[in-house]
């Protein structure tokens, strides 16, 4: 039997859903949950950066054009942008930190005794920033 993955199951895989478990637990990030888990708006996150969207409806259209693959990734259905928008506000950002980590440890240990690290400072902005400096500054 042949098993196909999309390219976005397979970003998916390179994190432990049960370390992401264990950090939604100590982060208590489910408590504003609302019927939408920690995960789900994982997914909708990566979607939003590796689709380049620059917007809630855009992310909520993609995922809902995707809707009969959305089980695969642990989505029971796309969600709504109210949803998505109130998750964004009321979620720990020290979650998705520890996620971070997690993935970085995993990068660490895969790498055997050449050792992981970035040459270069890692930089994570926001893209309401990158906004921001193309309308104050022309040159960005």
């Amino acid at each position: 039997m042949i098993r196909v993955s999309s390219i976005f199951s397979q970003m998916l895989q390179l994190f432990s859903r049960q370390g992401f478990e264990q950090a939604v637990a100590e982060h208590r990030a489910e408590r504003h949950a609302r019927g939408f888990s920690c995960w789900g708006q994982f997914v909708a996150m990566l979607f939003c950066h590796l689709g380049r969207a620059q917007s809630l409806r855009e992310i909520c259209g993609g995922l809902a054009a995707s809707e009969g693959k959305l089980r695969h990734l642990g989505l029971p259905d796309a969600p709504k942008r109210f949803t998505l928008a109130y998750a964004n506000e009321h979620r720990p950002w020290q979650l998705y930190r520890a996620v971070f980590y997690q993935l970085l440890g995993r990068c660490r240990e895969a790498s055997g005794p050449h050792g992981f690290r970035f040459k270069n400072q890692l930089l994570s902005l926001d893209a309401t920033l990158i906004e921001l400096c193309a309308n104050v500054f022309d040159w960005a």
